[in-house]
């Protein structure tokens, strides 16, 4: 049995190993697909530590946007790491298994991670908000502990929701050839692979994803709402400007974020195909972590200075 050690239940052969057949069908293109990958997880991994090191050598980037920053680029380099070096080392090799332990261990990373990043997404939205909207009780509002309050929060919600469903899948049972069309351990892949109807757990598992997914997407679309308001009523172009600038990072990385994770997860079932699964899963696994540290570099006029001033030595002065 491909993947699989059988162990006979009754009727039933209980699958110990998954077999991923993602990339079966490429076999000649394996090798690049290995180098493109490898080059982007170097890229991701160098670039969100660059992000972290800036902030933490620059003392007029510690403040609560870049606090949250530093949470998601750490959030951002573990996330690709739960798949990617896998990934890379089953471009390279003829049997493409992980045991149900490894699958168990990948799920619980990237779905935490997953949903962590959704509350800290809508934390920074709040963030966005305050210093927009109330920017007098910005201090007050966004103080130290508020800031960390608001990020224990996001782990906490994600460590605590996503232990308990993932749990949950792996008290099943395992049975048949144990393929996985994809590259990773996918939650509604593996469920499908299980011995018992989970017509009604699925349903449940979508309310879940729906609550504590959605819930982050609309405090964020909620605070951008009065974002704008705000900043329609700025009189200058120029006060305009400045104020949109300072959301329009965020507001990249949220489209990115939830505009491949909404079209993988709401749209409609026939609409679903193994390779525009794995072509949306590689969006927000590989390219979305990989083009986070280019939009917050590139966009944001305080860490291009940031990062001038420490690669030139200059003693770093106070940002207007």
């Amino acid at each position: 049995m491909s993947g699989s050690e059988p162990t006979m239940s009754g009727n039933q052969s209980l699958c110990t190993k998954f077999t991923f057949v993602a990339f079966s069908s490429l076999a000649e293109l394996q090798p690049v697909l290995f180098v493109v990958f490898l080059i982007v997880y170097l890229f991701t991994m160098c670039g969100n530590l660059l992000i972290i090191c800036l902030i933490w050598v620059t003392p007029f980037l510690h403040t609560p946007m870049y606090f949250f920053l530093v949470n998601l680029s750490i959030l951002e380099m573990c996330y690709i790491t739960s798949v990617v070096p896998q990934m890379l080392v089953h471009l390279l090799v003829e049997t493409k298994t992980i045991s149900v332990g490894g699958c168990a261990a990948q799920m619980y990373v990237f779905a935490i991670l997953g949903l962590t990043e959704c509350c800290l997404l809508a934390a920074m939205a709040y963030d966005r908000f305050v210093a927009i909207c109330h920017p007098l009780h910005y201090t007050l509002l966004m103080s130290p502990p508020v800031c960390l309050k608001l990020a224990a929060v996001s782990w906490i919600t994600g460590v605590v929701v996503e232990s308990a469903q993932i749990t949950w899948i792996f008290t099943l049972p395992f049975c048949g050839t144990g393929e996985i069309q994809h590259f990773f351990c996918d939650i509604m892949l593996v469920v499908k692979l299980a011995c018992v109807d989970t017509s009604h757990n699925e349903i449940v598992l979508f309310a879940i994803s729906v609550l504590f997914i959605m819930s982050p997407c609309l405090l964020i679309l909620c605070s951008y709402l009065r974002i704008l308001g705000t900043i329609l009523r700025i009189p200058s172009a120029t006060g305009r400007h400045k104020a949109f600038s300072t959301c329009s990072s965020h507001i990249l990385v949220v489209s990115l974020f939830y505009g491949t994770a909404l079209f993988t997860y709401l749209q409609p079932k026939s609409a679903h195909t193994p390779d525009t699964d794995k072509t949306t899963a590689l969006m927000y696994t590989v390219v979305t972590p990989a083009l986070n540290p280019v939009i917050y570099t590139l966009r944001n006029k305080e860490v291009k200075e940031a990062f001038q001033r420490v690669t030139h030595r200059n003693p770093l002065r106070q940002v207007d």
